[in-house]
């Protein structure tokens, strides 16, 4: 693929309503390097396009009849570089399940100009930045087994993908639709809710505190009990966490009877 500033990006178009078609077909042409290879109303007639063409991007609605877009978005992530994807939807209680497919973007019916240029933006410094087999790496993460605990997780930031190692991680906190993880010395940003990410973690090596947060085992200095009889740990790497009443027993447990103060 021509990674050049001037490149064309092929999009492809999916979603079961035509105005929604016509409306995305409007909006791209004012952006003179992208160009539609294909619109189409359903998931089955989108596998055809894409065995047909080289796509960049799909933009995808998620409902759809007979099929929706998520499951189309979890085959694509079985791909080595499967495209960029960017749901479309006038649904935004369907936002965390795009988030659990790893989605590049998410827009929400009806969009701005503001917010899409964003979005296009988004997927053009991606793809300038030959990011797309680290893309279909962390598809395919998201769709893994249950019981096939992460090694790696990969962070998107604009026009790049950073690999992070779950050895690396000394605890989590959930931050809304994002996940902080703490790492020595910094702290990075994963678009993914908490409760996603915590079932990819090995038990063995984490444990959850509270209901937005989860350490390494290993971190934990000391659990004490506050003067207020709320109860804290302290981690290792000088960090201190707070620990939910209905979590302390696990904790305990991970560090045996007595361990409090």
């Amino acid at each position: 693929m021509d990674t050049s500033v001037a490149a064309t990006i092929r999009a492809l178009v999916v979603d079961d309503e035509e105005p929604g078609r016509i409306n995305l077909r409007y909006a791209l042409a004012e952006h003179p390097r992208w160009r539609i290879a294909a619109e189409c109303e359903s998931a089955a007639t989108a596998r055809a396009a894409l065995a047909d063409a080289a796509i960049d991007v799909v933009f995808l609605d998620i409902q759809m009849p007979s099929e929706s877009g998520l499951a189309l978005a979890r085959e694509l992530a079985a791909q080595v570089e499967p495209p960029l994807i960017v749901f479309v939807t006038a649904y935004s209680s369907h936002a965390l399940e795009a988030f659990d497919v790893h989605a590049l973007d998410y827009l929400c019916k009806p969009f701005d100009d503001a917010r899409l240029a964003q979005t296009l933006a988004r997927a053009a410094a991606m793809l300038e930045q030959r990011q797309r087999a680290g893309y279909g790496a962390a598809l395919r993460a998201w769709s893994a087994p249950p019981n096939a605990y992460w090694r790696e997780v990969r962070v998107r930031s604009v026009g790049r993908i950073e690999c992070i190692r779950i050895d690396d991680v000394l605890w989590l906190q959930a931050a809304g639709n994002y996940v902080e993880l703490h790492l020595t010395g910094r702290q990075v940003l994963h678009r993914a809710p908490l409760r996603h990410v915590v079932a990819h973690l090995d038990p063995a090596q984490f444990v959850q505190v509270h209901r937005g947060m989860v350490v390494r085992t290993a971190q934990i200095d000391a659990l004490r009990r506050n003067n207020d009889g709320n109860y804290t740990v302290t981690l290792r790497c000088g960090d201190v966490v707070g620990v939910g009443g209905r979590y302390l027993t696990a904790v305990r447990a991970r560090l045996g009877e007595g361990a409090a103060d």
